[in-house]
């Protein structure tokens, strides 16, 4: 009896004749799970709903809807995505792909398909903590209301303060840095960020502040924001 390890597996067998070794390599080789279905990108991710890159092709999901190439979406969140493909049940993130031949890319890139209204809404984080954003490209800076400053733990303490002209008059501001900023897997640091006393704007505004860092275009309803590693 012979050990022999392939791939970190471990195969005994009877080495009688050549052929007998050559058939276990032969199995051997082919033990590894490949996967031969369609390549797949997590460009945009929404509850119940997920913007998915299938061949090349951009594709909007509702969870239980399948693709013509027959990527089915079992479940999504602003965080993951449950699909089935090929028989298989596999759990994607942000930007994660699957393919037969992985290329590590040269582009961060996130895709946001356009709301019923005609705004662009993003899932992302702020200093770490999660945050829903509205793009803006009219907005200088990345703008927020008060309450959601003091729910991202956003210190006022030495912001530097001043006013803004709003459509109900003029309105206390608090200029700030944000140590981080995250849409998606694009991440930019020391982003300036005004904050507003009152309750507006609703949606925290990303505007040029951060916009202005990545590239930015629109492909038939979809925007897309790419930044080089």
């Amino acid at each position: 009896m012979v050990g022999t390890a392939f791939n970190g597996q471990c195969f005994w067998f009877k080495c009688v004749t050549l052929r007998t070794w050559c058939v276990a390599l032969l199995f051997s080789a082919f033990c590894a799970p490949l996967f031969a279905g369609p390549d797949v990108i997590a460009s945009g991710l929404f509850k119940d709903k997920a913007l998915l890159t299938i061949d090349g092709k951009p594709r909007v999901l509702r969870a239980g809807s399948t693709s013509p190439e027959g990527v089915k979406l079992l479940s999504s969140n602003s965080q993951q995505a449950s699909i089935l493909v090929e028989g298989q049940t596999i759990t994607l993130h942000l930007s994660q792909r699957i393919s037969s031949s992985f290329k590590k890319p040269k582009f961060s890139e996130v895709k946001i398909p356009r709301a019923s209204n005609g705004h662009y809404f993003v899932a992302g984080a702020i200093n770490g903590r999660s945050a829903k954003f509205m793009v803006d490209t009219g907005a200088t800076v990345i703008a927020m209301n008060i309450n959601e400053a003091r729910r991202l733990g956003i210190d006022l303490r030495q912001a530097k303060p001043g006013m803004s002209s709003t459509a109900g008059g003029m309105v206390e501001t608090f200029r700030v840095v944000l140590d981080k900023v995250s849409v998606g897997s694009v991440t930019l640091h020391s982003i300036s960020a005004s904050v507003i006393n009152g309750d507006f704007p609703e949606q925290i505004l990303l505007g040029n502040s951060f916009l202005s860092k990545v590239e930015m275009t629109e492909q038939a309803g979809v925007l897309v924001f790419r930044k080089k590693y």
